[in-house]
This record gives C-alpha cells, sequence and structure tokens, in this order.
C-alpha cells in the first residue's frame, strides 16, 4: 500500500513484509505458484494419495480432494492466494478438477519461466498460451462426442466417470445411482 504526503511517496508495508521488483517479483510469484502445485500433485488422479491435515487446533482431516487441501492451507503469497483460487473457482464452477487446473497452471507457470529465462517477454508467452488455447478449444470441438440426453447407459458412464473422485463411494449400490440419473435427465432435456 502506497500513500502520497506532501507529493512524497510514502510505501507502508505490514512488517515482515519484503518488497520486490521486476524479474525478482515474477521469479517469487512462479515459485510460490509452483509450490502450491507441487502441494497437490500427489494427490492427482486415480492412484493420488491422500494428505493428512492438522490444523491449529490439532483437527486433523484426511483426504485427496485439492480443493480441500488448498481451503486448509494457511496460504500468505498473493501468487499462491491465485493458485488456491483457481481451485476455488474451478469448483465453484465444474465441482471437479481444482487439482488438475492447480497442477496444469503450475506446469505451464514452470514452462512460462524457463522461456523468460531464455529472454522471451511475458507479453509474448501470454499471447502463446492464449493461441494454444484456442487450437485446444478447437481441437475438442473437433473430437467431442454428442450424447443422447435420454440415453441411460451413457448418462450413467458419464456420472461413474465424474463422481468416481468425490462421490461413487457413497453409492452402495449402482441403483441408487441409477435413480440419481433418472433425476438429471429431465434438466439435460432442457
Amino acid at each position: 500500500m502506497s500513500a502520497e504526503l506532501a507529493g512524497q511517496q510514502i510505501i507502508i508495508l505490514r512488517e515482515g513484509t519484503n518488497r520486490s521488483r521486476g524479474r525478482d517479483a515474477q521469479k517469487a510469484n512462479i515459485v510460490a505458484a509452483k509450490i502450491i502445485a507441487e502441494s497437490v500433485k500427489s494427490s492427482l488422479g486415480p492412484k493420488g494419495m491422500d494428505k493428512m491435515l492438522v490444523d491449529g487446533f490439532g483437527d486433523v482431516t484426511i483426504t485427496n480432494d485439492g480443493a480441500t487441501i488448498l481451503d486448509e492451507m494457511e496460504v500468505q503469497h498473493p501468487a499462491a492466494k491465485m493458485m488456491v483460487e483457481v481451485a476455488k473457482t474451478q469448483d465453484d464452477e465444474v465441482g471437479d478438477g481444482t487439482t488438475t487446473s492447480v497442477v496444469v497452471a503450475g506446469e505451464l507457470l514452470k514452462k512460462a519461466e524457463d522461456l523468460i529465462d531464455q529472454g522471451l517477454h511475458p507479453t509474448v508467452i501470454v499471447d502463446g498460451y492464449r493461441a494454444a488455447s484456442s487450437k485446444a478449444l478447437e481441437i475438442l470441438d473437433q473430437i467431442a462426442i454428442k450424447v443422447d440426453p435420454t440415453d441411460k447407459a451413457i448418462l450413467r458412464k458419464v456420472a461413474e466417470v465424474s463422481l468416481a473422485s468425490k462421490l461413487l463411494a457413497e453409492y452402495k449400490e449402482m441403483s441408487e445411482l441409477d435413480h440419481d440419473i433418472d433425476r438429471v435427465k429431465p434438466c439435460v432435456l432442457r
């Protein structure tokens, strides 16, 4: 935070806070974001490992859910907080993929750091990432498979994949999942 006093700029920072600029700030931001990505990376995928989280009161949470892991972390660095926000946004919008979004963002930043070290300007890197994103969306549109919203078998497969990481354990019998698919179909048909 800064203020102007009689034409002289005064910078106010919390005690213990450092201020960096330029390449040092870029490097610190990338490192902080990569640390967040690395903290959840081992929980990714079907063989992802559980994390044991212990809060300040000694309460223990065991999970491999990226959103839960990141929500329980006490993050101070602004770039690291942004990575946590990426996960929260992903969870709010989609309900899954939080770990993947953070790990992919960390890998993109790792590659960006390599490119910056080679002398590329960050704007050029961002433009390249935008072009790659557009191309990826184009390819996804080409390979996407149309799904008949009345096809119970395919809806069940989609639900199983989507729920596998979070909720499938709650469905003791697949008939419960079938019942919920019947409730979802009217929403899909709208």
